[in-house]
């Protein structure tokens, strides 16, 4: 199978197209012939080297979203068959023409969705849903996310909408009218921030969720009484300094199959910027930028 790996930490070009053996679904497992990858700022880090926790054997496979067809069925398992349409998260191999994975852990997808759709939805969905758990946002009450117009901020912010809170979104000003279309109030982000969002929120905020990183903490304790409140999915210096909250909830076929049902009925949105798997270096130049909106994925 054709599948991208990397030799060495480095920047993108240092991953590559290889041939690699064929994987086969064993008891309890499906086989899936991806037909879109997610590429998430994680990538980067296991690219880069920068997530020590995270053990790379050489020539090492990346990806951890996937959205594709199965095409084998393991022993044992029911409830699926060959043919099924499905997504879901894995482990460091998403970007290759197969992956095996937990048939437990496969979400069915919906046919309203195509593939690179579903794909950009596996781990914002994931991440958005259970920060908000966590955080405890309910009806009423005011989210402040930061990196809004990103793949996290964009779920995020339309589920809180959907729960009944009011959102501020901060962005670039070119994303500005995007988040207005989700149902956030849009502010800068930068110098000056904490009184943008003041002036747009004077009822105050309740609780923050930080995708951003780059002062995004320091601001919200300005703005939140309760650090407790105040949740980060990027900086745990800053949340280990402030004494406010990572919230990294775990991955969820539940809270993931949720979302999706949600987006198939047209109540969440989530753009989409695809690559071919031949441009899997310049995908992972646009995660690495920081900047634009929704979601990257290679399309196999």
């Amino acid at each position: 199978m054709r599948a991208v790996v990397f030799d060495q930490f480095g920047p993108p070009d240092v991953l590559r197209l290889a041939e690699l053996p064929d994987p086969s679904a064993g008891p309890g497992q499906l086989r899936v012939r991806v037909q879109a990858a997610g590429v998430q700022p994680f990538d980067v880090g296991v690219r880069t080297g920068t997530m020590p926790w995270v053990q790379a054997a050489f020539p090492q496979q990346i990806g951890q979203e996937y959205a594709g067809i199965v095409d084998q069925v393991g022993e044992g398992v029911t409830g699926w068959a060959e043919g099924d349409e499905v997504l879901g998260s894995t482990m460091l191999n998403a970007v290759a023409e197969y992956v095996v994975v937990p048939a437990e852990n496969a979400v069915r997808k919906p046919a309203e969705l195509d593939f690179p759709s579903a794909a950009a939805l596996v781990a914002a969905s994931q991440t958005a849903s259970g920060a908000l758990l966590e955080l405890k946002v309910a009806a009423g009450e005011t989210l402040l996310v930061h990196a809004a117009a990103g793949s996290v901020g964009t779920i995020a912010v339309q589920l809180a909408r959907l729960a009944g809170a009011t959102v501020v979104g901060t962005a670039g000003p070119a994303n500005h009218d995007y988040l207005r279309t989700l149902g956030a109030l849009p502010v800068a982000y930068g110098d000056g921030l904490v009184e943008r969002v003041r002036a747009v929120a004077p009822q105050g905020v309740d609780v923050a969720l930080d995708a951003a990183g780059r002062g995004a903490i320091a601001a919200s304790v300005e703005l939140v009484a309760d650090r407790d409140r105040i949740g980060t999915i990027v900086d745990d210096a800053a949340a280990a300094e402030y004494g406010t909250r990572v919230v990294r909830a775990g991955r969820s076929p539940q809270r993931l199959a949720e979302v999706v049902a949600l987006a198939a009925a047209g109540k969440i949105v989530l753009p989409v910027r695809a690559y071919s798997v031949d441009d899997v270096v310049a995908a992972h130049e646009a995660v690495e930028s920081g900047h634009g909106r929704g979601k990257v994925v290679v399309t196999l």
